[in-house]
């Protein structure tokens, strides 16, 4: 052991020996891992070992492949077996709705580029698995890259690898203590102290622990995970091949083949937490005592499906535990405020996910980002919000629990809600109020009347006739929309103004007024989508998405410039927003002040009733509209004066679920749907809003290398879809006489216009106004065709007033 290098890795497990095998395999060779134990000794040697590349985000799927690839590869470099079967797998589904989420999910597949699945009926999944009862079952989907691997091998051959480029594996040496210091950390260990650049928390179960001696309550906790080992099964031993990995949704079990019996892992529903504070320092190769009464009911269900069950004994129970995030993915990245401290936690399916994990972290370190869009695994989706220890025993107990329940697009779960509310969330939901939730905060997606209970369902609810009403009032006269969920930060000091130019790829806005503005990374993909106030005052304001609010902070804190302050108002500013034609009617009843003179995309202070609000002249519904900010403090008065002034001019309070609607018809794009940090402007549009004659900032060499380049393979485009009774919603994909040209980026219904919609990235040669094209709604095919932007008001003649 070295007394200095350059970035210490805390945790032996699969993931902890995957970055350190990048880190080197990357360039980086002064890097070592710490074990407390020996390698495995936490969560990786008792892990099932599955993997397949099935993911319904791209990204992930993606990671998921190369993880896949790399097994073999890392076996080869170290010579360490890491013991793959690669049986092929399949999905069962055993109701109406699950068969037709897995058509749906088996389009998704393809449209992301996963070809080696199909799906199979009950006979096609009864002959690929003997042993299996079909009974129930409606149809699966067959993947060829499934399987399962020697966890033990897995982790050896990482860390082999890496000690063959010069990395370095430390076991027996539990760290006891980090300290920042100007220069990176100081790790103090059993074996004594070394100082390090970088600090990477990849410690499993845990990783609370080394959260903490960082000053960091990460949102995880470890929960108890049961399978069973069977003895020998008569039936297997008969076969000349092994069963396939296989995964009951219905019967909450995974199966796979292990010697001449089988693995029966049981996600339960009465989950059991395990040392939610971290497990003991000396736990390493134990495991808990088995519950079977706690999994009696999963269990019955297990040996229904498989009947063999029934006559052989169980060779070995195993209950251990595995760190969980409150919606089951990684929690990856660097950690604002804690300069190069690093964490690869979470990672609940680390056989599968640990080399992307790996890789990803790798390349951020080393190069400033990872290549995939990986904020679906960034640890800043998380706020403060989460480190709350109910939302954590909530949040991830349901995800445990859900594991294979059904969940629907339109069903809002419970867990860890409510938790933020905005000041008059009460009097909206006296009012009719349905929420969702964002990033810890309650938002309405619509209001119904007394007693309407929403249907969970794959295609159109039973509140779409509520929403279309709520749509109409915008159109015709007027709606009032909370919009507490927004972001905003305010940027003040000396240098604001040359620090937003630089970050900021478009123009900046003069005094009163606002400016739609792309960020960009170095590599020219999007940062965000947002908008730029300009109050006149020596003060800004950058609106953006609720829920990047931690994301957007480290990026602004990753790239300060001298002399300016960024604070994140979100929480202390909220507010209202109108939209209709009748909206200035509205606020002239409130103000004396010149708001009619209030120019599109103009910004000011005005009086409206009793509260001093800033007031920016947009709308995402492409109408006539205002936003109307002002502190948490005046919320309910604010919402009491709107509502008294929209008397008689057709004022109706809508939510979200109409805002998404409205934007459709005026295809305007959204972030994390339309907008990614995995695109870039060319792509999708927002080179429309990059100022090419002003000088540098952030991302202009790549941005310039792809407007004088070839361009983008795929451009965003409007679609017309012939759907009845369902919509797109994402990743659906788009097809052009049978050949596969892009995918739905996100869709509904316009109910202005009549039209079930969606937005979506094809090919260059597809994208023309007129082009016929099939999209499939959940399994479905349905004709489509690309139509011009804004299908309601294109010349934008309603929101320019």
């Amino acid at each position: 052991m070295k007394s200095h290098y350059r970035v210490v890795i805390i945790g032996g497990g699969v993931v902890g020996a995957s970055v350190l095998y990048h880190l080197a395999k990357f360039g980086w060779k002064d890097v070592c891992l710490i074990e407390r134990k020996v390698l495995t000794a936490g969560s990786s040697w008792h892990a099932a070992g599955g993997f397949h590349a099935l993911n319904a985000d791209p990204n992930i799927a993606q990671l998921q492949a190369y993880t896949i690839d790399l097994l073999s590869e890392i076996e080869k470099e170290s010579g360490q077996s890491v013991g793959m079967h690669m049986t092929g797998g399949m999905t069962l589904a055993g109701t109406p709705d699950r068969w037709e989420w897995l058509q749906s999910a088996y389009r998704t597949f393809q449209s992301i580029g996963i070809e080696d699945c199909r799906l199979i009926t009950p006979e096609e999944a009864g002959e690929l698995c003997p042993i299996m009862s079909t009974d129930g079952i409606l149809g699966g989907m067959w993947a060829d890259r499934e399987g399962y691997v020697d966890t033990t091998g897995t982790v050896h051959a990482y860390a082999g690898a890496a000690r063959k480029r010069g990395a370095e594996v430390i076991e027996n040496n539990r760290v006891l203590e980090l300290q920042e210091t100007a220069d990176g950390w100081r790790v103090v260990t059993e074996k004594g102290t070394i100082t390090c650049e970088h600090v990477v928390n990849a410690a499993g179960l845990w990783a609370k622990q080394v959260g903490r001696m960082a000053g960091i309550e990460l949102p995880v906790s470890p929960l108890n995970h049961h399978y069973l080992i069977s003895d020998t099964i008569p039936e297997l031993e008969a076969l000349d091949f092994e069963v396939p990995m296989t995964v009951d949704l219905e019967g909450f079990t995974y199966m796979r083949q292990d010697q001449k019996g089988i693995l029966l892992g049981i996600y339960e529903i009465n989950h059991d937490h395990w040392m939610m504070d971290g497990a003991p320092w000396e736990y390493g190769f134990e495991l808990q005592q088995e519950d079977p009464d706690r999994i009696e009911h999963e269990l019955t269900l297990g040996f229904e499906r498989y009947p063999a069950l029934q006559h052989v004994g169980v060779k070995t129970w195993v209950n251990g535990a595995f760190t969980f995030s409150p919606d089951g993915n990684p929690l990856v990245g660097p950690v604002r405020g804690k300069r190069n401290y690093w964490c690869a936690c979470a990672v609940m399916a680390g056989f599968l996910q640990g080399g992307g994990v790996g890789k990803s972290l790798a390349e951020w370190m080393i190069h400033g980002e990872p290549e995939a869009d990986v904020f679906g695994m960034d640890v800043a989706r998380y706020g403060d919000y989460a480190q709350n220890k109910r939302f954590i025993k909530e949040t991830t107990g349901q995800f445990y629990t859900r594991r294979f329940v059904m969940t629907y697009p339109n069903e809002q779960l419970p867990a860890g809600r409510p938790l933020k509310m905005a000041p008059a969330h009460d009097a909206m939901t006296a009012a009719g109020a349905r929420w969702g939730a964002s990033y810890g905060l309650e938002l309405p997606l619509y209001f119904a009347p007394e007693g309407f209970e929403e249907t969970p369902t794959l295609k159109r609810s039973n509140a779409f006739p509520i929403v279309a009403e709520e749509c109409r009032a915008v159109r015709e006269a007027v709606g009032l929309l909370d919009i507490s969920g927004f972001s905003r930060f305010e940027v003040t000091g000396a240098g604001a103004e040359a620090w937003l130019d630089h970050i900021m790829a478009s123009k900046l806005p003069a005094p009163g007024r606002a400016r739609l503005a792309p960020m960009l990374s170095e590599t020219g993909k999007l940062k965000g989508d947002l908008t730029v106030f300009n109050w006149g005052d020596g003060t800004w304001w950058i609106m953006g998405s609720y829920y990047l609010r931690e994301w957007h902070m480290r990026w602004f804190a990753d790239h300060m410039g001298a002399d300016v302050s960024v604070a994140d108002i979100s929480d202390a500013t909220v507010g209202f927003s109108l939209s209709g034609p009748n909206s200035l009617k509205v606020l002239e009843r409130l103000t004396d002040g010149p708001i009619a003179e209030l120019p599109f995309m103009g910004c000011g202070r005005f009086d409206i009733g009793l509260v001093r609000a800033k007031i920016g002249r947009l709308s995402v519904a492409g109408e006539l509209g205002y936003e109307i900010h002002c502190s948490a403090a005046d919320h309910i008065a604010l919402r009491w004066a709107l509502l008294e002034a929209g008397e008689g001019l057709g004022l109706r309070e809508v939510g979200f679920n109409a805002l998404l609607s409205l934007r459709l018809e005026k295809s305007f794009g959204i972030w994390s749907a339309e907008f990614t940090q995995g695109y870039t402007p060319g792509m999708t549009g927002m080179d429309r809003w990059i100022a090419w004659d002003k000088g540098d900032f952030v991302g202009r060499d790549a941005a310039l290398a792809e407007r004088d380049g070839d361009g983008p393979a795929q451009v965003l485009v409007t679609l017309e879809v012939a759907a009845e009774d369902a919509d797109a919603s994402g990743y659906e994909p788009v097809w052009q006489d049978g050949k596969r040209v892009g995918f739905v980026t996100s869709g509904g219904y316009g109910h202005t216009v009549g039209k079930s919609l969606a937005m979506a990235l094809v090919d260059r040669d597809a994208a023309a106004e007129g082009t016929a094209l099939s999209v499939h709604i959940v399994g479905q095919e349905r004709a489509a065709r690309v139509i011009a932007a804004s299908p309601y008001d294109p010349a934008g003649r309603a929101m320019r007033g």
